[in-house]
């Protein structure tokens, strides 16, 4: 599971609308480009945590998404759980309570459907 969601230039198959590239361990960066066609942003990463194969935090340091980003495998066998837990400080107007209205629903769409293709891919 870990060699499968943490390989960078592998999440276009099941993270939705992103394609990455980055580097491993500790102080390496992380560039997604989140969107879908001509809209979109690039998210810069960089890797804050690395505990191969169990977990890796990466903190958002992009204009528009800032935060943590963490990825944790937990279990093993047929009880291994994969967790994708973002903490996000989204710039204003989008951490007000207006915009959280507009992101989070899509967002959280956005997160479960990844995570439901990552499930399918594994």
């Amino acid at each position: 599971m870990w060699q499968v969601a943490m390989d960078w230039s592998r999440q276009r198959e099941w993270m939705w609308g992103t394609q990455v590239r980055g580097g491993t361990g500790i102080g390496a960066e992380v560039v997604a480009r989140t969107g879908i066609g001509p809209v979109g942003f690039a998210d810069t990463m960089v890797i804050t945590e690395w505990d191969p194969p169990r977990r890796c935090v990466v903190r958002h340091t992009g204009r528009i998404v800032r935060g943590l980003g963490i990825f944790e495998v937990t279990g093993s066998g047929q009880q291994t759980e994969f967790r994708w837990t973002e903490r996000l400080q989204l710039p204003w107007p989008l951490s007000g309570r207006l915009g959280r209205w507009m992101v989070v629903p899509p967002a959280r769409w956005g997160l479960d459907a990844s995570l439901r293709r990552l499930a399918r891919l594994l």
